[in-house]
């Protein structure tokens, strides 16, 4: 194999750790939008491919791991659009995926069920603001949303999700 030019080389070594040190949390925040293990590999390979082009230009900003977030949201969002369900996952597929990314079945379960039966954009809300951390600003600049229906989903969706969790 020929070698790169280093500059390429350099930009490639530190995209490679940048994934390798943030995949997992990565993967799991794709399955935590799309609910569904293969819809998220493909949010995330899109997101990393996307990621891949920017990288000199964010790596500079260290804004990285927000733009690949941005992208999965928005990609599940087109994705959501477009088609109800293409595909329904089979079988054991789905337990099999959440053993092999280390998402304890329980932590998937419950939570992760209530989750799936929210409306998407409180979903993504709900996610964003409450498992991820983020500022009502950060998320509605997230979902190109304004601050206002970012805090009107969010309690709607907290409000559901409790309603659901209680449910006996």
């Amino acid at each position: 194999m020929s070698g790169h030019h280093s500059t390429l080389s350099d930009r490639d070594r530190e995209f490679t750790e940048f994934v390798a040190a943030r995949q997992q949390h990565l993967r799991r925040i794709a399955y935590a939008v799309c609910g569904d293990w293969n819809r998220a590999e493909d949010v995330l390979q899109t997101a990393l491919t996307k990621l891949y082009v920017a990288w000199p230009r964010l790596r500079r900003d260290g804004r990285e791991e927000a733009y690949v977030r941005r992208i999965m949201v928005r990609a599940d969002i087109d994705e959501h659009r477009r088609a109800w369900r293409r595909r329904e996952t089979h079988g054991l597929d789905g337990r099999d995926a959440v053993e092999r990314q280390g998402l304890p079945l329980e932590e998937r379960s419950e939570l992760f069920d209530a989750l799936q039966g929210l409306p998407v954009m409180q979903r993504k809300c709900v996610l964003l603001r409450h498992w991820l951390g983020l500022s009502v600003e950060e998320t509605a600049q997230d979902l190109g949303i304004s601050t206002g229906t970012v805090k009107s989903h969010t309690s709607r969706g907290v409000t559901a999700l409790k309603a659901d969790l209680t449910r006996t």
